[in-house]
C-alpha cells in the first residue's frame, strides 16, 4: 500500500503501485475515453440495432471512445418478468435478440463503430442463465442445485437466501465443461464478430480462476477490455479485480449519492477517493458515473438523486481517477427512468446537456492530465468547508484544478492555493482564495501563465 503524504494543506497521492498482473488492452489506447451505456430495447422508439448504428457519428461528435451495448442475446420466456422480460435473463449466448436484428444487422453496428474509432463491449452474463436455455434440459449438471436436486435461482451468500431473480437459473462453476462452454460463447463473438471486449455481469459471483482461464483464451484471439461490474471490496477482493482493466467504482458513486442527501460531505468523499488510490494498483482503471441502468431505473433519475447539482456532479467523474461513463440518454437531459422489462424509449428532445457533455469530453481530450496516467499525482486540495471539493492532478510542474460546491448554497473559498487560474469550462479567472461559488459552481481550472 502506498503512502499518504501529507504536505501543509495538500493530501498528496502518488500513484506508484505497480499491478501484478498482465494487461494485454494497453491503458494507452483508451487513456482518454469515455464510456457509453447502450439500452438498445430503450435507445430509439424501434429499439433496433439499425436505429442505434445511424447514430454513432452523433456519439463520436460527442466525444465518446468506448460503446458498452448492453445484453444483445435472446431473453427467455421461461419464468419471464413483466411482457419483454430481462435483458440479463439469456436463453442463448450464441444468437441475437430478433427484436433488435439479425447478426447482419449486429456486423453493421461494429463496422460502424469501428470506422468511427470506437470500440465497442457487449455485457455478458456468466453467472446465470434464463430457464429455457438448451442447457437446462441437455445439462442439468451445469447448474446449481438444491437438497431435492431442483435447479435454482441464485443465493445470497451472505444469507443464504434468493437474490429474487426468479427469472433466471444459477450456473455451477465446479463443473468445468460448462466454464469450457462458457469460454467458448465469448470467444465466438470476438472470433466471428469482432467485438473488443466485455463488461462482465456479477464479475464478484464467479470464480476468479474462471476469469483468468477466459481472459487468457480471448486474448489468444485479440487484446480485449475487461470492464468488471464489480469493485475490490465484493467478494473475491482485488486479487479478483485486478484481473480486469476497469471495474466499478460503486463506493465513490454512493458517496456522490450520500452527499446530495446530506447523508455525507466532501470529506467522505476525500477519504474514498484516497484510499482508493491506494488500494488498487496504478494500471487498474475505475469507472466514474452518476447514472447507468440499474441506477436509472432502480435508483432515480439524476435529478431525482443529484437536483440541480446534476451537472456538478458529473463534472465531477471527469476529475475523478478513472474513466467517466455516460448512460443513454444523460446527453439528452434524460429525465425518467427507464422501464426494465417493458418496451420504453428515450425522448430525444432538445437540451444544453448534450453540448455540456460534449464540452466535457472536448475538455477531457484536450488536457493530458485528465488522461489515465499513472504518472500523474492526485492531490486532495484541503478546503475550509465541507460543501467544497479542491482537485488538483500533475505531472511535474504542469497541474490542473477542480474546484466545485457540492451545496444549494453559497459557499466562501479558501485553500491556501495563491496562483492565478484561469477556468477552462467558463471564462475568466478563478480564484481558489478570497472567493465565492454559487449553488453547485464548479470549474475545471489552469494556471496563468
Amino acid at each position: 500500500m502506498k503512502k499518504i503524504f501529507l504536505v501543509i494543506s495538500l493530501l498528496l497521492v502518488s500513484c506508484e503501485n505497480q499491478n501484478p498482473f498482465s494487461k494485454n488492452f494497453s491503458i494507452n489506447e483508451i487513456k482518454d475515453s469515455v464510456i457509453y451505456e447502450v439500452n438498445v430495447r430503450q435507445y430509439s422508439e424501434s429499439g433496433t440495432f439499425k436505429d442505434f448504428t445511424k447514430d454513432i457519428p452523433k456519439l463520436k461528435d460527442l466525444g465518446v471512445k468506448i460503446i458498452w451495448l448492453m445484453p444483445i442475446h435472446p431473453i427467455s420466456e421461461t419464468k419471464r418478468k413483466g411482457t419483454l422480460g430481462s435483458y440479463y435473463s439469456i436463453s442463448n449466448y450464441r444468437e441475437t435478440n430478433p427484436e433488435f436484428g439479425n447478426k447482419e444487422d449486429f456486423d453493421k453496428l461494429i463496422t460502424e463503430a469501428h470506422k468511427n474509432e470506437m470500440y465497442v463491449i457487449l455485457d455478458w452474463v456468466a453467472n446465470h442463465t434464463g430457464w429455457d436455455h438448451h442447457w437446462i434440459k441437455t445439462n442439468p449438471e451445469f447448474y446449481t442445485k438444491n437438497s431435492s436436486g431442483e435447479i435454482i435461482d441464485p443465493i445470497n451468500p451472505s444469507t443464504g437466501e434468493s437474490w429474487g431473480w426468479t427469472d433466471v437459473a444459477d450456473l455451477n462453476f465446479d463443473n468445468m465443461e460448462m466454464q469450457e462452454e462458457m469460454i467458448q460463447a465469448m470467444e465466438y463473438w470476438v472470433k466471428e464478430h469482432n467485438i473488443d471486449g466485455f463488461r462482465l455481469d456479477a464479475a464478484h459471483s464467479c470464480p476468479a480462476s474462471f476469469w483468468k482461464k477466459s481472459i487468457d483464451r480471448l486474448n489468444e484471439t485479440k487484446k480485449v477490455l475487461m470492464l468488471a461490474e464489480s469493485d475490490g471490496y465484493h467478494t473475491g477482493g482485488f486479487e479478483l479485480i485486478e484481473l480486469f482493466d476497469m471495474s466499478y467504482n460503486w463506493s465513490g458513486h454512493h458517496v456522490l449519492n450520500r452527499i446530495f442527501k446530506k447523508e455525507n460531505n466532501s470529506k467522505d468523499l476525500k477519504e474514498n477517493i484516497v484510499r482508493n488510490i491506494n488500494d488498487y494498483s496504478s494500471e487498474h482503471i475505475l469507472m466514474n458515473f452518476t447514472s447507468n441502468h440499474d441506477e436509472n431505473t432502480w435508483a432515480g433519475t439524476v435529478f431525482d438523486r443529484y437536483g440541480n447539482g446534476a451537472k456538478t456532479f458529473a463534472a465531477l467523474t471527469y476529475f475523478l481517477p478513472g474513466i467517466p461513463l455516460i448512460y443513454n440518454g444523460q446527453e439528452y437531459g434524460l429525465d425518467k427512468r427507464l422501464a426494465f422489462f417493458e418496451k420504453d424509449f428515450i425522448p430525444k428532445k432538445e437540451s444544453d446537456f448534450f453540448d455540456f457533455y460534449k464540452k466535457l469530453n472536448k475538455l477531457k481530450k484536450e488536457n493530458n492530465l485528465l488522461n489515465i496516467d499513472p504518472k500523474i499525482k492526485f492531490e486532495v486540495i484541503e478546503t475550509n468547508s465541507n460543501n467544497l471539493v479542491c482537485f488538483k492532478r500533475s505531472i511535474g510542474e504542469e497541474s490542473i484544478y477542480f474546484i466545485a460546491n457540492l451545496s444549494e448554497t453559497k459557499q466562501e473559498v479558501q485553500t491556501g492555493v495563491k496562483k492565478k487560474l484561469r477556468s477552462l469550462n467558463q471564462k475568466g479567472e478563478v480564484s481558489l482564495e478570497n472567493n465565492v461559488l454559487e449553488p453547485w459552481e464548479f470549474h475545471f481550472l489552469k494556471g496563468i501563465y
